[in-house]
C-alpha cells in the first residue's frame, strides 16, 4: 500500500478515490466511507452526499462508513491497473481490515455487464478487529430520510427517486442497529436498485471481484503507452474511461457539484454533464494511447447531438441522455463542501452561446474518417451533417459569445472560440482529400484560411507582444496556448514563443498557471487552472524548452493525491486541490504530458 493517514487525522480536502463502471461511480475517502455517489447515473441525485455537506467533516447521514475501533492509521491504494480500490484500517493493538472497493464491470454472455451498484468486501487481516458499519442513504438531496425494511439478509431504503437495497454476509442486526462487533471472517455488501441476488452473497462477490480485476487489466493491458510515467498514464486513463456513461456514450467532466474553484469563492458550479469541449480532449488523450472504444462510445452520442440540431444552434453541454434543459438551481439545505456553500444542481451555460463548440464536434469526429481500426468509420453521410456544423463556425467565427471559460456577463469575439472554428473548416477540408471530394476541400480550405488571417490579424497584439484572449483585446488568456495543438500555427513561430513568454511573466506562479488576468464575474482567480498548467508544459516541448517542461510536469506529478487523481484546480501557496473532483481536462494533461515528454522505446528495448 503506497499511502497513509496517521492516527486523528482529518480526512480533509480532496483525498478521495474513484471506483465506477461507465453506470455509476462513487467517491471513496481515506478511511473507506463513501462520501460522494449518484444513482442510477451520474447526474442522478447524490444517494451519498456528505461530500457536499461537510462543514464539520463529512457527517454519518449520506455516508456508508466502516469504522474500525480504536483508529489508528489507514493506507490505501488501487490495485494495479484496474479500478479496484484497497484500503487498510489498523488500530492501537495492531489489527487490521481491509477493505476491497469496487463497480462490477466484465463481460457476460459476450455482452457489458455494468450494474448500477458498487460491492464491498471486509476481511479481517490481523487479529479479531471490532468494526462498525453505518449505512445511511439519503434522498431528495439529503433531506429525505428513508424508511428502511429488513430482510433475510438484506435493508431495503425506500426514498423518493425509487428503492434501493443493501445485501450483506454481514450480521444483519448489527448493520441494522449501527452496532459495533468482532469481524471474525470476510464479510460482503452489494448496494444499488432494489433487486434480488442471484447467487450466494459470498461467492457471487468473490466472482464479481475476480471477473473486474481481469476487465480492468485486459483493458489496461492494450494501452499504447509512453515508456516513462506509464503508471500515472494507466490511472488516468482508466479515471478518463470511468466518467463516460456508457450506456449512451456521454462524457461528464467531473464526477461532482459545488466542490468550488477556491475557498469562498462560490464559484461553485455542477459539472456532472457532458461538454463536447473537454469530452474531445478526452477522446484525443485516449485515442492517442490507441483506446479508441471511448471515441466510438461518445461519437454515438454526438451523432444524436449533430443530427438533431438540423445545422443550427449546439449547446455546449448537454445530459447524458441527450437532456437540454440543465436549469441552475441551489439546495438551500446543504451546508456545501467544508461548508463553503452553494450547492448547485444544473448549469446556466446550457444557455450559452459558446461558438468553439463547433470545431470540438469537427475535432471529436476527424478520426473516425481516417481510423480504419473502427467497427464503423465515418462516410460520406456523417460528412455531410458535419459540414452544417463548418457552417455555424464560419457564421460565427467572429462574433461575441461567451467563451471557453463561460463568462455569465460578458461577451467578446474570444480568441480561442475563432481557432476552433476555423480547426472545424480545416478538418472539413482533410476529411473531404480522404473522401474524394476536391471540390468541397477547396471550399472548406479557403474558409479555414479567412478565419486564420482574422485570427492572425485581430487576437495579435503589439503592446502585449502576445495572442490575447479576443479580438483587438488587451488581456492575456492561456486558451490560445491551444493554438499550436490544433496545427494553427508553428510552435516556433516568433509570435507563439512570445506568447508563451508572456503568459508565463503574467499567469504563472512556479510550475502553476492561472486561465486569464481580467477579473471576471467573480473577481480575479486566485486558483490555477490545471489543465492551463498543462497547456504550458506542452507549448514548452514544442518550442523547445524540453528540459523545463519535464521538470514542471515531474511537479504537477506530485500534487496529485495520494492515488493519483486531480480535481480542477490548485491552490499555488498550499498546494491544496480546488474545484470538481476528479476533474477530466486535469487528468487529459497527464496524460499528453507523459506521451509529449517520454524518451522513445527504442531508447531501452
Amino acid at each position: 500500500m503506497i499511502s497513509s493517514i496517521p492516527p486523528n487525522a482529518a480526512t480533509a480536502g480532496l483525498d478521495l478515490a474513484l471506483i465506477g463502471n461507465c453506470a455509476i461511480s462513487a467517491l471513496i475517502d481515506r478511511r473507506a466511507t463513501v462520501v460522494w455517489c449518484c444513482m442510477p447515473r451520474f447526474d442522478g441525485e447524490p444517494v451519498f452526499h456528505s461530500l457536499i455537506d461537510s462543514r464539520d467533516g463529512p457527517a454519518p447521514d449520506g455516508s456508508f462508513a466502516v469504522e474500525l475501533e480504536n483508529f489508528a492509521r489507514s493506507e490505501q491504494a488501487y490495485d494495479p491497473g484496474t479500478a479496484v480500490l484497497r484500503t487498510r484500517l489498523f488500530d492501537t493493538a495492531g489489527e487490521c481490515i481491509e477493505i476491497t472497493d469496487f463497480a462490477p464491470r466484465f463481460f457476460l454472455r459476450e455482452r457489458p455487464f455494468r450494474p448500477a451498484q458498487f460491492v464491498r468486501r471486509v476481511r479481517p487481516l490481523v487479529g479479531h478487529p471490532r468494526v462498525r458499519f453505518t449505512v445511511r442513504p439519503r434522498g431528495d438531496w439529503g433531506s429525505a430520510k428513508p424508511a428502511v425494511a429488513r430482510g433475510s439478509n438484506h435493508l431495503r431504503f425506500e426514498i423518493p427517486s425509487g428503492n434501493l437495497r443493501l445485501t450483506t454476509s454481514a450480521p444483519l442486526t448489527y448493520v441494522h442497529a449501527e452496532t459495533c462487533f468482532s469481524l471474525q471472517g470476510p464479510v460482503s455488501f452489494f448496494f444499488g436498485p432494489d433487486e434480488t441476488l442471484s447467487g450466494g452473497i459470498e461467492e457471487t462477490a468473490r466472482d464479481f471481484e475476480e471477473q473486474t480485476l481481469l476487465y480492468w487489466r485486459h483493458w489496461t493491458r492494450r494501452l499504447a503507452l509512453p515508456l516513462q510515467w506509464q503508471d500515472a498514464v494507466i490511472r488516468s486513463a482508466i479515471t478518463l474511461k470511468l466518467c463516460q456513461f456508457e450506456e449512451t456514450g456521454a462524457i461528464v467532466a467531473a464526477m461532482t457539484t459545488s466542490i468550488p474553484e477556491a475557498p469562498h469563492s462560490q464559484r461553485n458550479w455542477d459539472y456532472r454533464y457532458c461538454w463536447l469541449r473537454d469530452a474531445f480532449f478526452v477522446v484525443r488523450a485516449l485515442n492517442s494511447l490507441s483506446e479508441v472504444g471511448t471515441m466510438e462510445d461518445y461519437l454515438r452520442w454526438l451523432n444524436d447531438i449533430v443530427r438533431s440540431s438540423g445545422g443550427g444552434h449546439v449547446q455546449p453541454l448537454y445530459g447524458v441522455a441527450l437532456e437540454r434543459d440543465l436549469t441552475e438551481s441551489v439546495v438551500p439545505h446543504l451546508s456545501g463542501y467544508r461548508g463553503m456553500g452553494p450547492v448547485r444542481v444544473g448549469n446556466q451555460a446550457f444557455e450559452h452561446f459558446q461558438h468553439d463548440v463547433y470545431g470540438n464536434i469537427v475535432l471529436g469526429a476527424a478520426q473516425a474518417f481516417h481510423d480504419h481500426r473502427l467497427f464503423r468509420r465515418a462516410d460520406a453521410r456523417d460528412f455531410v451533417a458535419l459540414e452544417g456544423m463548418g457552417e455555424q463556425a464560419w457564421r460565427f467565427h467572429d462574433q461575441p459569445d461567451a467563451g471557453m471559460w463561460e463568462l455569465r456577463t460578458r461577451a467578446r469575439v474570444h480568441t480561442s472560440s475563432s481557432l476552433m472554428c476555423w480547426a472545424a473548416c480545416d478538418r472539413l477540408a482533410k476529411i473531404a482529400g480522404v473522401l474524394g471530394r476536391p471540390d468541397r476541400g477547396e471550399y472548406w480550405r479557403e474558409r479555414a484560411d479567412v478565419i486564420r488571417a482574422k485570427i492572425l490579424e485581430h487576437s495579435w497584439s503589439e503592446k502585449r507582444q502576445a495572442f490575447v484572449e479576443s479580438f483587438d483585446g488587451k488581456d492575456l488568456d492561456a486558451g490560445v496556448l491551444l493554438m499550436a495543438e490544433v496545427g494553427f500555427i508553428d510552435p516556433r513561430d516568433s509570435r507563439f514563443v512570445k506568447t508563451v513568454e508572456a503568459l508565463e511573466a503574467n499567469l504563472c506562479d512556479g510550475p502553476f498557471m492561472r486561465r486569464y488576468e481580467a477579473p471576471d464575474d467573480f473577481g480575479k482567480p486566485e486558483t490555477a487552472f490545471n489543465v492551463c498548467s498543462f497547456w504550458r508544459i506542452d507549448a514548452l516541448a514544442r518550442i523547445g524548452r524540453t528540459q523545463q517542461a519535464r521538470e514542471i510536469f515531474e511537479s504537477l506529478l506530485a500534487h496529485r493525491n495520494h492515488v493519483g487523481l486531480l480535481s480542477e484546480d490548485l491552490a499555488p501557496t498550499s498546494g491544496e486541490l480546488w474545484g470538481n473532483f476528479p476533474q477530466t481536462y486535469s487528468m487529459v494533461g497527464v496524460i499528453n504530458g507523459a506521451v509529449r515528454l517520454s524518451a522513445p522505446w527504442d531508447v531501452m528495448v
